[in-house]
């Protein structure tokens, strides 16, 4: 079990530390306002479901938890 809490702390600050570095350099992450994502915008009102970034966030998590897992 600590192999695999040592794996996910290595994993999750490389991707900290390269998502650091893109947003230093001025380069904006795309997640957020992809098509897919829902918007309903009334008079002083405004929904926002972001159902195409969730899914891509849900698949890269389930990628990376099954790299750890398979080591």
């Amino acid at each position: 079990m600590e192999n695999n809490l040592a794996k996910f702390l290595l994993i999750l600050g490389i991707i900290l530390i390269t998502v650091s570095v893109l947003i230093e350099k001025g380069i904006k992450i795309p997640l957020g306002r992809l098509p897919g994502d829902i918007i309903i915008q009334k008079e002083n009102f405004t929904f926002y479901f972001p159902l195409a970034t969730g899914i891509i966030i849900s698949f890269l998590l389930t990628l990376i938890f099954s790299l750890i897992r398979w080591r």
